[in-house]
């Protein structure tokens, strides 16, 4: 089931009393991590309320092709494009019929033409009419377009008769659609990482930061995300948009940062990377009015900050713990030195006294270092960089 976890379930639900377990089926889905989306059919509001699904999977449900506020922005495009895979359930022998034929004369139908994800159906009818011929054909010509069928299973049925119809039980469905999708690296880990510089204030107009531009974070995280993981990202003050499928802390001090992470880490976290510059000292006292320009010298009193990664890998459920360090000097030295002291299982470093690499641009290029090995990341851009750590990680953190 953990290859569900964030992986976006589009749930078409049609006219049929097995209606009722879409509700149980929403719930299954989302407590294996996926986001889901509902949309039903006219007949379907007639067997449950789009309000129920609405409160079970946390979105507004869809039932409208042609909804004036979906359709100011293509909104069945979106859809059909957000999916990961468009799961029927119930899937009755009317909508097996039009969707085996082309038809696309409801909204249901018309994300199934115009979607590229796979699609899933599970049938769920009286045992006659599924045995029908017309039926039977239908089928065919659905499992010929590549279509999953899940079920349907043999039992007592709602009309009073027994046999094959009854729509598969709402476990049974959602293993079937964990099992559509391949296993990637990180497929239903927990990945935290720390992106960004804090921020320090000295008063309300002043503070002490650095030029992280948080461009290697995100990127990590973009990756993370694509290679199956949930991914948390504790972001300092930078202007970055959020990486899809990312949850988004957002930060300011250091202090902040730390019980952001300490909180993420408690929340059965797998793989922990410290990207993010931390300022290592904060102003002892933070003024309450701006300070005036009153004499040639100003003096301030800092203060340590705590450490986040070494924190993080000294806690009693240790993730696998990455950290970063940027370098001006005695780069390598540096970072094994930081490595044995800190705990870490793997640290990452570069030397940022260059204007080609590190903070604020688009290239990097690291050297990767864990006890007993390490692995240069020649330049390349931050994403590429991201895709070769995140790989990195994985085969570490398996091994």
């Amino acid at each position: 089931m953990e290859r569900l976890a964030n992986k976006r379930i589009l749930l078409g639900i049609t006219g049929g009393i097995a209606a009722y377990k879409a509700a149980e089926l929403v719930r299954q889905l989302r407590d294996a991590d996926a986001d889901v989306q509902v949309v039903m059919t006219e007949a379907a509001c007639e067997f449950i309320t789009p309000l129920t699904m609405q409160a079970l999977s946390g979105h507004t449900v869809h039932t409208d092709l042609l909804d004036p506020r979906a359709e100011a922005g293509m909104g069945h495009i979106e859809l059909a494009r957000w999916a990961d895979l468009i799961l029927i359930a119930p899937a009755s022998a009317d909508f097996m019929a039009r969707f085996a034929h082309g038809h696309g004369n409801d909204l249901l139908s018309t994300l199934c033409l115009a979607t590229g994800a796979p699609i899933a159906v599970a049938p769920a009818m009286n045992q006659q009419m599924w045995a029908d011929r017309a039926t039977q054909k239908n089928l065919l010509i659905l499992q010929e377009k590549g279509v999953h069928v899940f079920g349907p299973g043999s039992g007592d049925q709602a009309c009073g008769e027994n046999g094959a119809g009854r729509m598969l039980e709402p476990e049974e469905l959602a293993q079937h659609a964990a099992e559509v999708f391949d296993y990637q690296l990180l497929t239903g880990k927990h990945v935290v990482i720390t992106a960004g510089p804090s921020r320090e204030s000295i008063d309300p107009v002043r503070y002490i930061t650095n030029k992280s531009s948080g461009k290697m974070g995100f990127a990590l995280a973009e990756i993370a995300a694509e290679a199956g993981a949930r991914v948390t990202l504790i972001a300092g003050p930078v202007n970055l948009p959020t990486p899809s499928r990312v949850t988004r802390v957002e930060v300011m001090t250091a202090r902040e940062m730390y019980d952001a992470a300490l909180a993420a880490v408690a929340d059965d976290c797998a793989i922990f990377i410290a990207t993010a510059a931390v300022a290592d000292y904060r102003p002892a006292v933070t003024a309450d009015h701006k300070i005036k320009k009153s004499t040639e010298e100003i003096h301030l009193t800092l203060v340590k900050n705590p450490d986040i990664v070494a924190a993080v890998a000294g806690h009693e459920h240790k993730p696998f713990t990455v950290g970063f360090a940027a370098e001006t000097q005695d780069v390598i030295a540096s970072a094994r030195t930081k490595l044995a002291k800190k705990g870490l299982d793997m640290i990452a470093t570069n030397d940022v006294s260059g204007q080609n690499v590190g903070f604020n641009s688009d290239n990097n290029a690291v050297t990767v270092i864990w006890p007993g090995g390490h692995k240069v990341l020649p330049l390349a851009s931050k994403r590429q960089i991201a895709k070769q750590l995140i790989e990195l990680i994985g085969i570490r953190y398996q091994g």
